[in-house]
């Protein structure tokens, strides 16, 4: 396997199945942009999503309970972000914590191709509900319309973007500014 982001997402979704199939077992959890705005607006954002993402990979390896964890590390420091993980964990397993790990290990590539699954059918259905607004991603220019689109039409209150988004708060800025 290789990098979930350089795989289409036809063929992540091929091998979604292939994945759950051989797993032992799997987990996924989604944080709503509410969430993370409330850990981000505490403190440091950076920091504060690193910490997001420990607590939630410490509920992961709890549910799964696996000997060793292989993670792929946001932080600048993989050890602080294993420590981070580690402190969370109510199961004594070790952590293999490194940055890119989704390139040298396979089950940490695994993991990352069903999580962009779940994430495309979470896209799919707030399609549904708000209209097609891209891929939800900053580089998206039809995403950063959409978002410059509804602050202009409804405001602020978009329940599908986190408020601490930079590219939000840069369109909140243009638009109240202009």
């Amino acid at each position: 396997m290789r990098d979930s982001k350089l795989l289409t997402g036809r063929s992540r979704q091929l091998l979604s199945p292939r994945i759950v199939s051989l797993a032992e077992a799997h987990a996924i959890f989604e944080i709503q942009p509410q969430e993370i705005d409330s850990v981000v607006l505490r403190g440091r954002p950076m920091a504060r999503l690193n910490q997001l993402e420990a607590r939630v990979a410490a509920k992961i390896i709890d549910r799964l309970k696996p000997e060793i964890a292989y993670v792929d590390a946001p932080d600048r420091s993989p050890e602080r972000f294993a420590c981070q993980i580690l402190q969370g964990l109510k199961t004594p397993t070790r952590i293999v914590s490194e940055h890119h790990a989704d390139r040298k290990y396979l089950v940490v590539s695994a993991a990352s191709i069903l999580a962009k699954v779940k994430r495309d059918e979470v896209i799919h259905e707030l399609h549904r509900s708000y209209g097609d607004f891209g891929s939800g991603y900053p580089s998206d220019p039809k995403t950063t319309g959409f978002v410059k689109e509804w602050i202009l039409r409804d405001g602020c209150n978009l329940p599908i973007v986190r408020r601490t988004w930079r590219t939000f708060r840069r369109l909140q800025r243009e638009l109240t500014e202009a």
